[in-house]
């Protein structure tokens, strides 16, 4: 039973300080409590915590503009996030952390501002077959996470400006672009706002979890010290962009996990280093499959069978 809700609403922009208050709500959530954090970045792209940073972004484009690039601590694919999008989280204990309730809460939210809305598959939400919303997850010793978007009005221009997405990953949605396939609110209803939503999604909380108004949380609530330090972390070169090496070999396939990359470091026809990226949701799936290529002679029968389990038809 949900004993304790509580909201926090960033009053920044900066997509490093929101991922670092995010880390901090989750460290100290108590086991029966459940947090709604409402966020917004602007000019930001976000990528998932296992994908390439330079396959993802048009990195020069975005940092050219004075836009911001933020790898979450979870899975999934990039995402564009601009003053047009409302960012939430629901920091939970594991003992209440109920990724459908949760769900509920933004479709219930949605669905009162006279929006028809639905969900599709594991981690998307859509109104009239088009994707508003992409959620993703990850666990830490205290606690759950679950954080999507919402589109309000984003700028679908810049989205198309900065992100990068594969046209392997095109055609398995059947579309032609990355705008193709995604859905602004404001579409629906043009009077909408994020303010609006915000409220919608402040009520729908509150009556999903039936215990009156929810106490608000503030900065100054927070370990100040820890978050800067997790402010620092998240903006970090090697948090951001990951170990850069010299890989000598590459390949690319798309199949049940989702878009897979695998570099390798060849030596004397071995592998002796792999990297994986993925915008697979499972955030241990890199690791099991760089453990299994090492020590493999490159492009031998046993290598094409360790890509084969992830998907590689070819």
């Amino acid at each position: 039973m949900t004993t304790s809700i509580r909201y926090f609403i960033s009053p920044g922009k900066n997509p490093h300080e929101n991922l670092a208050i995010e880390e901090e709500l989750l460290k100290h959530v108590l086991p029966e409590e459940c947090i709604l954090y409402l966020w917004q970045n602007d000019r930001t792209v976000v990528i998932g915590r296992n994908q390439n940073a330079f396959r993802e972004c048009r990195n020069e484009v975005l940092s050219g503009d004075g836009g911001f690039l933020a790898r979450r601590p979870s899975g999934g694919g990039a995402v564009y996030h601009d003053m047009g999008n409302l960012n939430f989280s629901f920091i939970a204990g594991k003992n209440v952390y109920d990724p459908e309730r949760q769900t509920g809460v933004i479709l219930n939210a949605v669905n009162s501002l006279g929006i028809p809305a639905e969900k599709d598959g594991r981690n998307d939400l859509l109104s009239g077959g088009r994707k508003f919303s992409g959620n993703a997850y990850y666990n830490e010793k205290n606690g759950c996470c679950h954080h999507g978007t919402v589109m309000v009005n984003v700028d679908i221009e810049m989205m198309k400006r900065y992100l990068r997405p594969s046209a392997e990953k095109l055609k398995s949605k059947a579309v032609s672009s990355v705008s193709g396939r995604v859905l602004n609110l404001a579409e629906i209803r043009p009077s909408l706002t994020v303010p609006e939503l915000e409220n919608a999604l402040l009520t729908a909380f509150a009556e999903e979890y039936g215990n009156g108004k929810p106490e608000q949380i503030f900065t100054e609530d927070l370990d100040i010290e820890s978050l800067l330090k997790e402010r620092k972390r998240m903006g970090s070169v090697d948090w951001v962009y990951g170990k850069i090496t010299g890989f000598t070999a590459s390949c690319h396939f798309t199949g049940a996990y989702g878009e897979i990359s695998a570099e390798f470091m060849v030596d004397r026809g071995k592998i002796s280093e792999a990297k994986v990226y993925t915008d697979s949701l499972d955030v241990d799936l890199p690791g099991k499959m760089e453990k299994e290529l090492t020590g493999k002679e490159y492009d031998s029968p046993e290598m094409m069978q360790v890509l084969k389990k992830y998907g590689k038809t070819d």
